[in-house]
């Protein structure tokens, strides 16, 4: 067991902040199921892995430096480190075949819990693309990542301005709005846009403005709103259909 640097250790907590992820193109990932999905799936992008006891056996080639659990902690931005950390480098990007499937379209989702667990259920309805406005959660945020469980890795995710990307978009734009057809009478359309909007305001007007489908999740209790990635789950669902 090898010790790290107080400038190793420096420069690997510095990925906890944006900036720092944005100029290094690197980002981490904790826990060892979502460690081992990497080394298993993405070898490619692997930069340096770190382990405070051995790993299970895989096909992985590269070196695992062993670190005590003090430096693990050091290192960690979770309140109780989970056994692995890798540095990983930020995945060059990929063009999706835009009439291919179901594009979902973020409107200013800024709650990182939200953000992944909103790329995780859209991994598992196979949404191939998502399109995010620049406001939205970092997917390399260590709280995106934990609760997208890895999903995010397996996804083209692009930030733009939306009134740009939506303004040259031929397919059909659904939109998540409460004067929005029920969506449980509607006939949607596999390949188009779904629009979800903030927590708070939901879908801006100008965005509202591209919308030629709205569609809404009917209440039958007295709740007075949905959570934003439930919601988005519920109508990713509704297309699967």
């Amino acid at each position: 067991m090898s010790g790290l640097s107080k400038n190793k250790i420096k420069w690997i907590r510095s990925l906890h902040l944006k900036k720092n992820r944005d100029e290094f193109g690197l980002f981490l990932v904790e826990g060892e199921k979502m460690v081992t999905e990497a080394l298993w799936e993405f070898p490619e992008i692997i930069e340096e892995v770190y382990a405070s006891a051995p790993l299970e056996t895989f096909d992985y080639r590269g070196a695992v430096e062993l670190i005590s659990d003090a430096e693990l902690s050091q290192l960690s931005t979770l309140k109780t480190p989970n056994k692995t950390l890798a540095v990983l480098r930020k995945p060059a990007k990929v063009d999706t075949n835009l009439s291919d499937g179901l594009i979902l379209v973020l409107d200013g989702v800024q709650d990182p819990g939200n953000m992944g667990t909103i790329l995780r259920t859209a991994d598992w309805f196979g949404v191939k693309m998502i399109v995010c406005s620049e406001d939205t959660a970092d997917i390399y945020n260590p709280k995106v990542i934990q609760a997208s469980m890895g999903s995010m890795l397996r996804m083209d995710v692009k930030y733009t301005v939306l009134d740009t990307f939506l303004s040259s978009c031929q397919l059909p734009i659904y939109g998540a709005l409460l004067e929005g057809k029920n969506v449980y009478n509607s006939a949607l359309v596999r390949n188009a846009v779904l629009v979800m909007g903030n927590e708070g305001k939901g879908i801006r007007p100008n965005i509202q403005a591209y919308i030629n489908s709205p569609i809404h999740i009917p209440g039958f209790g007295k709740a007075e709103s949905l959570n934003v990635a439930v919601a988005t789950g519920i109508l990713l669902s509704e297309f699967a259909r």
